[in-house]
């Protein structure tokens, strides 16, 4: 948990690819997932949030092993994942999803 702007931008673009200005949330957890760094780009420049638990653990997000690099996420599972709430007893109700737009 020690690299900041450059060092987690470094991370971004060398092990996912992507050069960080896309505008898409990047979390960086410790290995006891009692720590995480966000970092975002917000249009002018880069922003890190950072938070510690004081007691309890982050979920790991499911399908995630220590080896993978990278996870897409949701914004309401990033939203529970940071309030604690453990994603595989969230019961989701219908909602609208647009259709792919992939073409056939």
């Amino acid at each position: 948990m020690r690299k900041s702007f450059d060092g987690l931008q470094g991370l971004v673009k060398n092990h996912v690819g992507r050069t960080g200005l896309e505008g898409d949330v990047y979390l960086f957890f410790n290995r006891r997932r009692t720590q995480v760094k966000m970092l975002v780009w917000d249009r002018s420049g880069f922003v890190i949030y950072y938070k510690r638990l004081e007691q309890g653990t982050f979920e790991r997000i499911s399908g995630t092993d220590e080896s993978q690099t990278a996870q897409n996420v949701s914004w309401s599972d990033l939203q529970m994942i940071m309030e604690g709430v453990k994603l595989q007893s969230v019961e989701r109700r219908k909602r609208y999803e647009r259709p792919s737009s992939r073409a056939a």
